[in-house]
């Protein structure tokens, strides 16, 4: 008989510490749900703005309403496609976090842009390089401190980077092109690659996920522009498009002890 040792925690993230971008909507919020309500002592996280429909404060009180929690949730507001944002942030999550450091860092928090490849204005790609690569990079970087201070061999910290399927194929030309967004996925999966090897002795893994599509706000315009929820799901072997339980078991997964060796 194989003797599969603490199996009954196997999935649990009882007291851990996590920082989710991005964590007001869509996925960050599904991830910042399941982390909290699989035990996680207190889950920060954030976007760029605090008030509003699909602020941080809402998301936060709905979060610290869920039933039999023990932790709790904290928003902070502030743009990680920023250097001097992410300064700020991990100075913030540093102080509430004190001396349990970071158990999981989930970048989560993007931008896209569809067009003509001839009507992509500069700006566009500034934001999504900012956001979704140059940010990635040096949130990662600024955090590693409380990262290492979390994780131990038995027990690494964890860094989820949400890229896109757009990293590994080409999804969409023409009218509907997100040829910038594509590239910044791509690179989001290569960084992915390098801190795995750069981090891992710091008893850190990294992971990337790379979604299909799933109903939110970012890809909204581009699923009804081709053609809507019910034409994309027939495109889908499943026959269905992503749906938050989804994306919240593969965090879990990946940031339990399930998922220490991945």
């Amino acid at each position: 008989m194989s003797q599969l040792q603490n199996f009954e925690t196997m999935f649990s993230l009882e007291g851990k510490t996590a920082l989710v971008t991005g964590g007001s909507r869509g996925l960050g919020l599904h991830m910042a749900t399941a982390f909290l309500r699989a035990g996680a002592a207190l889950v920060v996280v954030t976007a760029r703005k605090l008030e509003g429909e699909q602020g941080i404060s809402q998301a936060v009180d709905k979060l610290n309403r869920l039933p039999g929690i023990r932790g709790k949730a904290v928003g902070v507001a502030a743009n990680v496609g920023d250097s001097q944002g992410i300064e700020r942030l991990v100075a913030e999550v540093k102080a509430l976090v004190g001396g349990r450091g970071l158990n999981i860092l989930v970048c989560n928090a993007g931008a896209s842009w569809g067009s003509r490849f001839e009507d992509a204005p500069p700006h566009s790609s500034v934001k999504i390089l900012d956001l979704n690569v140059r940010g990635v990079f040096e949130l990662t970087q600024k955090a590693l401190p409380l990262m290492e201070q979390a994780g131990t061999q038995d027990d690494p910290a964890r860094l989820l980077i949400i890229s896109s399927t757009a990293g590994v194929n080409v999804p969409h030309v023409g009218e509907n092109g997100t040829i910038m967004y594509s590239a910044s996925k791509a690179a989001a999966h290569h960084l992915g690659r390098n801190f795995a090897i750069e981090l891992g002795p710091r008893h850190i893994t990294s992971n990337v996920i790379a979604p299909g599509f799933f109903p939110s706000k970012l890809a909204k315009g581009l699923i009804n522009n081709l053609g809507g929820e019910e034409s994309l799901s027939k495109d889908n072997p499943l026959g269905r498009l992503g749906k938050p339980e989804d994306i919240a078991g593969l965090a879990i997964f990946l940031c339990s002890p399930a998922g220490s060796y991945v």
